[in-house]
């Protein structure tokens, strides 16, 4: 009975064995089949360099000139692979060139760190464009050396283009204003900004007090030039003003109570009077747009010019002191810290909106960074009746703007190359990445021992050494 029972244990086993062996067989060859619909062959590495050994050789600038002059940096590696950056729009390429000594001789690949290291020597306005730069550089050698656009480095796509407003000239007839804006909406644009400075009423008799500031009057004069744009482009449409004038916060109240029935997208950096900060574009007084934006239906955004998540724009945002944030990539931190920024403010319900106002190399990367952000609306350019701006690279697709809308690079880093016969033809001042050893040295720094110096050791024998 015993061995009976055995043998037929054996067979159970045995049958249940086969057709495990028979399930497996049968799953993977379906898994076979499928491979080709869910799995693609990895990517070749990229043999171009070797990252455990890249280093930081050499920084140089040119500086094209524009409406507001690009300041481009140009940071190389011992491996041929370079990176490119720019500096804030009209600012200078020395607030990056004096970051050099901090970055020869380091391993690009190590973002955060070097990033981190320079922290001290960011500040808001034009005092964040080295910072940014050289953020902007790292990421797309790190791109380049992976094999990944440079978005792709601090997460994941919400969007595959991203959306453009652009200035528009003022005119003191709404009528040409009006068209001006009906040129942009022909060129595709679904999203605008108006200037609407308080000068366009200025000679209208009783519209401006002696302060420069609207009368009653003078703002219905205002709201004026805001009807003929909004019958323009229609009410469906978002519609943003900006460069008011030299507002205080109850000045600024008035104002935007006076816009409230026109549904702005957006009034921009209202408070230019005890706004505190070194700018009405880089505000420290959170408690001044606490005040104006718990007054009024119209949202209120502003930070152009602010550097840096707890240096600029965490009180505004913890405080919940605006509607929309503005921050200037440029300035902000460039890809790594606006993006923190961004994310921050959408954890408290407050929307982000992209200043720029620079050269295609800046351009790309914000939109490397924009595509990443979940509650973006929109981004600037200021250079859409500029011709010759898109021939400065080369890398996206042309037009660059293209019916109001970039799209987002997928190539590795941040997929532009500078058209050296393009930029030579706007050079400003100085050469094509000229040689920088005046920088060689530091300029800016924390705490550095200089070396030897003579002194009386314990003994209390002269000696020279550190």
């Amino acid at each position: 009975m015993r061995d009976t029972r055995q043998a037929g244990l054996s067979r159970r086993r045995l049958l249940s064995s086969a057709a495990g062996v028979a399930a497996l067989g049968s799953a993977f060859q379906r898994a076979q089949a499928a491979e080709p619909a869910q799995a693609k062959p990895a990517p070749r590495l990229n043999r171009n360099s070797a990252p455990s050994k890249l280093r930081i050789t050499d920084m140089r600038s040119v500086l094209i000139a524009s409406n507001y002059d690009y300041p481009i940096i140009r940071i190389d590696t011992n491996q041929g692979v370079y990176g490119l950056g720019e500096v804030r729009d009209a600012g200078r390429e020395g607030t990056a060139l004096v970051l050099k000594p901090h970055l020869i001789g380091r391993d690009p690949l190590s973002i955060e760190p070097i990033l981190d290291s320079l922290r001290n020597f960011a500040n808001h306005q034009r005092m964040g464009g080295g910072y940014s730069a050289v953020d902007m550089a790292l990421h797309d050698i790190a791109g380049k050396v992976y094999g990944v656009p440079a978005w792709r480095l601090i997460g994941s796509k919400y969007r595959d283009r991203i959306r453009i407003y652009c200035d528009t000239d003022e005119s003191q007839d709404p009528r040409v204003y009006a068209e001006r804006f009906n040129k942009r909406k022909a060129a595709g644009f679904t999203f605008f900004k108006m200037d609407l400075g308080t000068r366009l009423v200025a000679n209208r008799p009783g519209a401006v007090n002696d302060l420069g500031v609207a009368t009653e009057k003078g703002l219905e004069y205002l709201c004026e030039y805001i009807q003929a744009v909004r019958d323009a482009i229609g009410w469906n449409v978002p519609l943003g003003a900006d460069h008011f004038g030299r507002l205080t916060v109850n000045d600024s109240i008035r104002y935007a109570r006076a816009f409230e029935k026109y549904n702005l997208a957006w009034a921009e950096d209202m408070i230019q009077v005890g706004h505190l900060g070194p700018g009405g574009d880089a505000p420290k007084d959170w408690r001044g747009y606490k005040e104006l934006k718990e007054a009024t239906t119209t949202p209120i955004a502003t930070g152009e010019s602010l550097f840096g998540l707890e240096e600029g724009f965490k009180d505004f945002i913890d405080n919940r002191a605006l509607d929309i944030i503005h921050p200037d990539p440029l300035t902000s931190g460039a890809i790594r810290e606006t993006k923190r920024i961004a994310d921050y403010a959408s954890m408290h319900g407050i929307q982000t909106a992209i200043h720029f106002a620079g050269s295609p190399v800046g351009c790309m990367a914000c939109v490397h960074m924009a595509a990443t952000l979940k509650d973006m609306l929109s981004m600037e350019n200021h250079a859409v009746d500029i011709p010759w701006w898109g021939d400065l690279v080369t890398g996206p697709s042309k037009p660059i703007v293209n019916q109001g809308y970039i799209t987002v690079p997928d190539t590795p880093g941040l997929g532009v190359e500078l058209n050296e016969a393009a930029v030579k033809e706007h050079i400003r001042k100085g050469g094509y990445f000229e040689p920088t050893p005046q920088y060689d040295d530091y300029i800016l720094d924390r705490f550095r021992r200089g070396g030897p110096y003579p002194h009386l050791d314990e003994t209390g024998k002269l000696v020279v050494r550190d």
